[in-house]
């Protein structure tokens, strides 16, 4: 240090916003100080992080740029306000106790998976936290499914139960070592503890004597059992995977009777025994966000037919907490030789929110599961696995939950005033906003009952508590008859916006990547409400976060019986067959006429032409469906969108376009029909499957990028902007994204919010604030 640094003595008071709380901040601080021979204080208040440095100016700068530049690893910097301050001649550095402020603007962390120097302690004989399955950290270990308020400490935790022990508070207490305010931090003579409750009384598993909780569990599941497995954010129902009966029985007593479910592996290298693993892949296995990831299974992939019936993919995630760590080690060491894979799926029935509370969980899932193996830690806010795939270069999230949520999407403009947004009707989210932070909750789920709509209040009187958001505005759905939309009508919230569906899928993506518009944007799903009353779902807009005009869609077929057309997919096969070749269709020499029922399609048809119960629709989901009935797959659907998934994992290498049309209008219209009669043309030659579904994947991509190109030539922007839940198609996202990059669009997706409903509610917040700033002005398109 030179000696005019010396000389020069300065005290600045520094206000960090950001995820600085539980992540180790505070010690960082006090040991960058120390380092730098700084006086001060550092301190946790509601509105993040404050503290006070004083010495030569130097040494300040270098502490505010190490700060900026390289703060603790699960730390997420979004501000750092600094002002001067006088001195008091402090050359000793403090770390102090949190304190309130009237406004609350801190961060929670997302719970991390257990870091590496904890798995060291875990499985080190010698360590004190041996075997431990709570084992934690400031970098790793349980934050926003324990917190009750924030600031972040103890005391607003579930682990306010546990005092410490002495050793314990040694480490709680030292600015110097990695568990200094490690909420969670605890140990086997302080902390939680496990439990193993057996359940069934008509099977009886030989359990070792003597055993603790997590061998008797481990011993139960390598005899068949299917256990209730309490985690980080609920429950979970867990088999071994490899175990044809067992993965049988868990999927009829959870009442699923097709929804893949999701592994767990030890390790990579098992993983990759089952799948085929790019770079890419690995990482975001290996991230400390520990998502599901969609994989490509390997051909013969030993795990038990039931686990994802009719998928080419496998969903499998690594261990995230110390138990689950232990849970895999027991298992394989009782089957050695046998590679330790358990399926772990939400511990649910079918349509319902995950359980997350003891009680509760003993009440809905002991018709299911045969035992428990259960901890005396609370969770106090459930959340649900993430579940990602790699696409186009870059993660897609399918489900964003666990691991992310609540850390907030930073928005390039501030949300003029608190703002909620309730989000959709399937994979459901919901979204609180305010200054530049939008806060999106975990997964909700398909709002379909009671137990899932008190879910979602539950979530929203939660986040607005945690993060001092009152909402003066609420966005929701057109759609009348969602439960999101009647809540947010029947709401006090004086300021209420309506968003269309389809706008708000483009608008999710504009917030992403903080720009405002106009893009072309390409929005494909199977239902949203559309401004004529209609049901749209394949829709070419010119967007910006204001409004947008409809350029394009595919040309509307009936929607016969509404929702039961969604289940029974053979009835839009019908459909469109109909519209291809009149009431001759039923002549057609193809096995999906064979499979026809009459009696049933002549109602239907009398159906369509009274206009009872059949709205017209434009959906690009629905089409997919018709084609997977078409071809054979699938006539009736288990779940939303199992036909078209069915239809992606049969594609061949064929990519040759069928023939269709784009019909003059405003709004201009995809005529598909051309493409229906090419896909009947090759049936009736007995084209394989394969065959028909890679080239109707490669049509839609060419469709959609012609409708683009003719935007683009009426003055639209050269920037595409893609949404919605059928870009959850891994082929047809691919083939798009490369078929417009060569025609020289700019290509936009959701990456940190998902394509389908589980990220509208960014765009709904998204469309509310820029009406409220914009609404005046001439930048707002006219529909």
């Amino acid at each position: 240090m030179d000696a005019d640094q010396h000389q020069v003595l300065l005290r600045r008071r520094l206000l960090v916003r950001g995820i600085v709380q539980g992540v180790g901040f505070r010690p960082f601080v006090y040991g960058l100080a120390q380092r730098l021979r700084l006086g001060g204080f550092v301190l946790n208040d509601s509105d993040g992080v404050t503290l006070e440095i004083e010495g030569p100016a130097g040494a300040l700068d270098a502490f505010e740029q190490t700060l900026r530049t390289a703060p603790p690893p699960l730390a997420r910097i979004d501000e750092i306000r600094v002002e001067p301050v006088a001195t008091c001649g402090e050359t000793l550095f403090r770390i102090e106790t949190s304190r309130a402020v009237s406004t609350r603007n801190a961060l929670i962390s997302p719970d991390v998976a257990t870091c590496d120097d904890c798995l060291r302690e875990l499985f080190d004989p010698t360590d004190r936290r041996f075997g431990y399955p709570f084992i934690n950290c400031t970098n790793c270990g349980p934050r926003f499914t324990i917190v009750l308020d924030v600031p972040y400490d103890r005391s607003q935790t579930t682990m306010r139960v546990f005092p410490m022990c002495p050793a314990c508070k040694a480490e709680y207490d030292d600015p110097l070592n990695r568990r200094f305010h490690a909420q969670p931090n605890a140990c086997a003579q302080c902390g939680p503890s496990l439990a193993f409750h057996w359940w069934s009384t008509v099977f009886r598993p030989i359990l070792p004597t003597g055993a603790s909780p997590l061998e008797q569990a481990a011993a139960a599941l390598v005899q068949g059992a299917i256990l209730a497995i309490k985690g980080l954010g609920g429950y979970h129902l867990a088999c071994d995977a490899l175990n044809s009966a067992a993965v049988a029985r868990l999927r009829a007593r959870k009442q699923r009777e097709a929804k893949p479910f999701a592994l767990m592996a030890p390790d990579m290298e098992t993983i990759r025994w089952l799948c085929s693993v790019n770079t890419d892949e690995a990482h975001l296995l290996e991230s400390r966000r520990r998502p599901i990831v969609l994989l490509d299974a390997l051909p013969g992939a030993p795990v038990a037919p039931s686990v994802a019936p009719g998928y080419t993919t496998l969903g499998i995630m690594l261990p995230y907490t110390p138990l689950h760590y232990l849970l895999l080690r027991a298992y394989a060491a009782a089957t050695p030789g046998k590679p330790a894979v358990l399926v772990m799926t939400s511990g649910n029935l079918s349509d319902e929110p995950i359980a997350y509370r003891d009680d509760d969980a003993t009440a809905r899932l002991a018709s299911i599961a045969d035992g428990m193996l259960t901890h005396n830690r609370d969770i106090h806010m459930r959340c649900d696995d993430s579940v990602a795939r790699i696409v186009a270069g870059g993660v897609q999230l399918l489900r964003r939950s666990r691991g992310y949520a609540p850390e907030p999407v930073k928005l390039a403009r501030s949300f003029p005033k608190p703002l909620l947004a309730v989000g959709g009707h399937l994979k459901n989210t919901f979204c609180l906003a305010k200054g530049h932070d939008a806060f999106l909750s975990h997964h909700i789920g398909d709002l379909e009952n009671l137990e899932t709509l008190t879910s979602f209040r539950e979530g929203v009187r939660h986040f607005a508590r945690l993060f001092d958001c009152e909402p003066e505005v609420v966005a929701y759905d057109l759609h009348p008859e969602y439960l999101a939309t009647k809540e947010a009508l029947a709401s006090d919230i004086p300021l209420k916006i309506g968003v269309q569906h389809h706008h708000a899928h483009i608008a999710s993506v504009l917030a992403e990547h903080g720009i405002e518009g106009p893009v072309i944007g390409v929005a494909a799903d199977g239902t949203g409400y559309g401004l004529d009353g209609a049901i749209w779902g394949c829709e070419v807009l010119i967007a910006d976060l204001c409004d947008f005009t409809r350029f394009a869609h595919l040309a509307y077929v009936p929607l016969p019986g509404g929702d039961a057309a969604v289940r029974q997919v053979w009835r839009i096969g019908a459909v469109y067959l109909r519209r291809a070749f009149g009431d001759a269709f039923l002549d057609l020499d193809i096995p999906f006429i064979k499979r026809i029922d009459r009696q049933q399609w002549a109602l239907i048809d009398r159906m369509i032409e009274r206009g009872i119960n059949a709205p017209p629709t434009s959906s690009l989901g629905r089409l997919f469906d018709a084609v997977a009935a078409l071809v054979g797959i699938r006539g009736e659907a288990l779940y939303e969108g199992q036909a078209a998934i069915e239809l992606e994992a049969a594609a061949g290498q064929d990519d040759r376009p069928y023939p269709f049309a784009l019909l003059e209008g405003a709004p201009r219209q995809i005529d598909v029909l051309p493409t229906i009669r090419a896909i009947v043309d090759d049936l009736r030659t007995g084209a394989p499957v394969a065959q028909v579904s890679g080239r109707f994947h490669s049509t839609i991509a060419e469709m959609l990028a012609q409708a683009c190109e003719q935007a683009r030539a009426t003055g639209a922007p050269a920037v595409v902007a893609l949404s919605g839940g059928v870009f959850q198609n891994r082929r047809l996202t691919e083939l798009l994204v490369t078929r417009l990059e060569q025609s020289g669009f700019r290509v936009l997706l959701n990456r940190r919010v998902p394509p389908n409903d589980g990220g509208l509610c960014l765009g709904q917040a998204a469309v509310a604030a820029a009406r409220l700033m914009f609404a005046a002005s001439d930048r707002s398109l006219t529909r």
